[in-house]
């Protein structure tokens, strides 16, 4: 009976759009485990026995947020379903301060990486490639899977990327000029491949490729990672994207819900609270908030 509960539960969460791969197999591991305990309606301490057999604290809590999920709907049909208490806290970790790169650090940290590795393709490669994740705030998966066809007159198409949405990014002059130029480089050394960006292998560029650039660039221009400070990763270029547009924010409580909904949208974000996230995860927008909240309150500003 609690099978079949299950697979009712995944159709309808799949037909709304979820895919519900992870999540469903651990439903179904579940079920399972509890028709061998002969339980057949979601049972509190079989959950709890269930979710603690995982190895870390945050494992054992998915797996009993998956349980709680499921019995609350579940038990709008059968009372008889108990629904769980999240003994194991918190799913997921808390997010990390994002590392910041402030102008000057973009410009040093592109000039390393036009200079690093032997005198080959992979210099303008990796050159361009994070240029254009600095000035776009792409994903690095994004980036990656770049194709002739996804480069337009209006810019980038972003296909079915995380969260399976697709998008239009919009470039710079200057942005779509350096790209062009870089192209011209690129498509002799892999003509049978359509990709933008290709690795010496003449292969599409792996993330590993990526990370493995992106720290020989940062340890060259003294960009390290500290014990209890933000950690510079490929990612902190979409960070620091994200936050530099929030700077240029515009006064007034509708204009700045148009602006984060604009910038949410352009960023590919599933919800806009990923966006906000920014504003407490970056000290110097926290800052300017608070004096903002301080002229308000004291009347400097209506």
């Amino acid at each position: 009976m609690l099978t079949q509960a299950v697979e009712s539960y995944l159709a309808v969460r799949r037909a709304t759009g979820f895919r519900f791969k992870s999540e469903g197999s651990l439903l179904q591991d579940f079920a399972a485990f509890s028709a061998a305990s002969g339980k057949h309606y979601v049972c509190s301490e079989t959950a709890l026995e269930w979710a603690g057999s995982a190895h870390s604290i945050f494992q054992r809590a998915r797996r009993l947020g998956q349980v709680i999920r499921f019995a609350r709907y579940i038990r709008a049909e059968d009372q008889r379903h108990e629904q769980p208490t999240p003994v194991y806290g918190p799913e997921k970790r808390s997010r990390p301060i994002p590392y910041i790169f402030s102008r000057d650090g973009i410009q040093r940290f592109l000039q390393a990486t036009s200079q690093s590795g032997y005198r080959t393709l992979r210099r303008d490669t990796y050159r361009t490639f994070f240029a254009l994740l600095a000035c776009t705030g792409l994903r690095v998966s994004e980036a990656i899977h770049l194709r002739y066809e996804d480069i337009t007159q209006d810019g980038l198409v972003i296909r079915c990327s995380k969260f399976r949405k697709s998008r239009l990014v919009p470039l710079h002059d200057t942005a779509q000029a350096a790209l062009e130029s870089y192209l011209v480089l690129r498509r002799p050394y892999a003509p049978f491949d359509d990709h933008v960006f290709i690795s010496l292998r003449r292969k599409p560029l792996r993330i590993g490729d990526v990370e493995t650039a992106f720290h020989t660039a940062a340890k060259k221009v003294g960009i390290t990672s500290n014990a209890g400070q933000p950690r510079p990763t490929p990612h902190s270029f979409r960070h620091t994207f994200a936050v530099r547009a929030l700077e240029t924010c515009p006064d007034g409580r509708d204009r700045i819900t148009q602006h984060m909904l604009a910038l949410s949208t352009y960023l590919g974000h599933s919800q806009i609270a990923n966006t906000y996230w920014y504003l407490s995860a970056t000290p110097d927008l926290m800052s300017t908030i608070a004096d903002s909240c301080q002229d308000f309150f004291t009347g400097v500003r209506s």
